[in-house]
């Protein structure tokens, strides 16, 4: 009694079973934009949605819980999350060094 190979059903990870989440919302707006042949600023607050090949070429304003920061979408963007592209947190620098701190006493 072999096992046949062929029969056995290939295990699929989960990571390649899951589908990409793209705003209904959002890709509707592309779509309509994509058909009449218009180019303005889409404003979202999905940062959740993946970049996919039919948002390349337009701007999307994604929120960072401030303020909507403008995307142009490019081809190498395809298959990342807009969240990654609008950053949520500002650097403010560290502290400088005071005089007492840096002499040699």
């Amino acid at each position: 009694m072999q096992k046949d190979k062929s029969s056995k059903q290939e295990k699929i990870s989960p990571k390649k079973k899951a589908k990409h989440f793209v705003d209904e919302k959002l890709i509707r707006k592309i779509n309509i934009m994509n058909m009449a042949g218009e180019k303005r600023i889409i404003k979202t607050w999905s940062r959740t949605s993946t970049i996919t090949p039919e948002m390349v070429g337009f701007t999307i304003a994604v929120h960072n819980g401030k303020a909507h920061i403008p995307i142009y979408i490019n081809e190498a963007m395809i298959g990342h999350k807009l969240g990654e592209f609008a950053p949520t947190r500002t650097f403010r620098s560290h502290n400088r060094p005071t005089e007492r701190s840096t002499s040699l006493t």
